[in-house]
């Protein structure tokens, strides 16, 4: 929802997500208005992610919610994963792989310290290897979004055989 830089009106973001509801979605992803966040306006963050959060809660369908990381500065990067947070989203995601760069382990550590335990930590973009995997999930991720999942699992397969 709101691809790639969550720059529509959070009236159009729940409109969108009700029509991925109603086409059988049982999850959602979204962008924060990534502008409104470089701006410094916190409290309108929060608020489009409590949008969505109402408009999903109602199905129990789960937010994952993307911050854009290549975009962000250290400490707008903790705002945005507190304004995550704050608001009841599932998951803060690092990227939705339109963005010059992907998953970084500092990046996923980072939003980890933020949201602690409390909600899920989804890194995405530019893993391609079970050595990339392994480093995020220890940074603390805790879903990885790739699209070489074929030739992890076949990495995984392949060390198996081995020990």
């Amino acid at each position: 929802v709101a691809f790639p830089f969550g720059a529509v009106p959070p009236q159009v973001k729940a409109h969108e997500a009700r029509q991925a509801i109603q086409d059988g979605a049982r999850e959602i992803d979204t962008v924060l208005p990534i502008g409104e966040l470089r701006a410094g306006n916190y409290r309108s963050v929060v608020a489009d992610i409590l949008t969505m959060v109402r408009e999903v809660d109602r199905d129990d369908v789960r937010l994952k919610v993307i911050i854009e990381t290549a975009y962000l500065d250290q400490r707008q990067k903790v705002a945005a994963s507190l304004a995550v947070l704050e608001a009841g989203a599932d998951f803060v995601k690092d990227s939705s792989g339109f963005a010059p760069k992907g998953a970084t382990v500092e990046d996923v550590r980072l939003m980890r310290s933020v949201v602690t335990s409390e909600i899920g930590v989804k890194a995405a973009g530019g893993i391609r290897t079970l050595a990339d995997a392994r480093a995020l999930i220890d940074a603390g991720a805790t879903r990885i979004g790739t699209s070489s999942g074929a030739k992890i699992v076949m990495e995984i397969q392949g060390s198996a055989g081995r020990g």
